[in-house]
């Protein structure tokens, strides 16, 4: 990466360091950070931060996740500059990097969290928000706890085929599965402003159910997006949300298997690509403070199917922040 063209200009007059010119060099060389973009150290300052953490030792069944930030930024060479939908330009609207990856004990469930809370902490100390690539949906726990301590109670939507608010597994507190019962209980999220979008399959017992309406969550099945549509689920979301700072946890399995076949636990009967990205399409302007993207799992991935539906919603949640209030 060259020097930082910026370097000793007043910071008004500082421009976004974007990424490498696909028209210079071609998209399968170049650095392999997400969408070629500029290391964190190659630039003065930096509005989003993209944050890999490779871990997956919170996984109840096939593991594999912890090699999904390196798939997600091989598949994101093929992202481009402008967002025709949103008319913004992602990464000329704000300086976006890579941060790299968050080093992860792969063997002690509570070191790793420890370890990711303050990777992220370091983060944002120089940058206004983190866009995280996981990793299992363990990692979303950490990532919150920074969050509220940046911005108090977030409120959060959630997509993913599975509501992620058991209690335990095998008597364990921390897994992918129990990451937002967790963070109810240690107040991180806004009471009655929690969404889970795309939750479908069979659950353990209704009491998975009672639970969570205990703990303030709405859901929208995966059903209920094929009978709404995109555009009238996007609407339903925001209603909740209002002016409040806005967290967006995206669990890869939301898609079906046919569009995400890369991922640790699939149901059948998600939703499409095209229905995700249209979703988050239908949150521009909303407060959003942070993200992550997670259960990507490279080993049952064929063609990179799921690492390019990653990779896109990524490129839609840092359009996202483009347009926040």
């Amino acid at each position: 990466m060259a020097d930082d063209p910026n370097a000793g200009r007043p910071q008004e007059e500082r421009s976004p360091v974007g990424p490498i010119d696909p028209l210079v060099v071609p998209r399968f060389a170049g650095p392999a950070t997400f969408a070629r973009l500029p290391r964190r150290e190659d630039v003065h300052a930096c509005d989003v931060a993209i944050l890999g953490i490779p871990f997956d030792s919170g996984v109840t069944y096939r593991p594999g996740a912890r090699f999904g930030p390196q798939a997600v930024r091989s598949a994101s060479r093929l992202l481009r500059s402008y967002h025709p939908a949103l008319d913004v330009k992602p990464f000329a609207e704000q300086q976006v990097v890579d941060a790299g990856d968050i080093a992860c004990n792969p063997f002690d469930i509570a070191e790793a969290i420890a370890q990711i809370e303050a990777g992220a902490e370091e983060a944002l100390d120089t940058a206004s928000a983190l866009l995280s690539i996981g990793g299992d949906h363990t990692i979303a726990l950490p990532l919150l706890r920074v969050m509220h301590r940046r911005h108090g109670p977030v409120a959060l939507v959630h997509f993913d085929a599975h509501l992620d608010t058991w209690d335990t597994y095998f008597g364990a507190a921390y897994t992918h599965g129990t990451p937002f019962r967790r963070a109810w209980e240690e107040g991180l999220l806004l009471e009655d402003e929690a969404t889970h979008v795309g939750i479908r399959g069979p659950l353990f017992s209704p009491d998975d159910l009672v639970d969570d309406a205990r703990f303030g969550f709405e859901i929208v099945t995966a059903m209920d997006v094929l009978d709404e549509g995109r555009a009238a689920v996007a609407e339903r979301v925001r209603s909740r949300l209002g002016d409040a700072p806005v967290y967006v946890s995206i669990d890869i399995d939301v898609l079906d298997p046919a569009f995400a076949p890369g991922t640790g636990t699939p149901e059948a009967g998600g939703l499409t690509s095209r229905e995700l990205l249209g979703i988050l399409r239908g949150f521009a302007g909303i407060r959003l403070v942070g993200a992550d993207i997670v259960e990507v799992a490279p080993p049952y991935d064929h063609a990179e199917v799921t690492a390019v539906a990653a990779s896109h919603a990524a490129y839609e949640l840092l359009a996202l922040f483009t347009t926040k209030a």
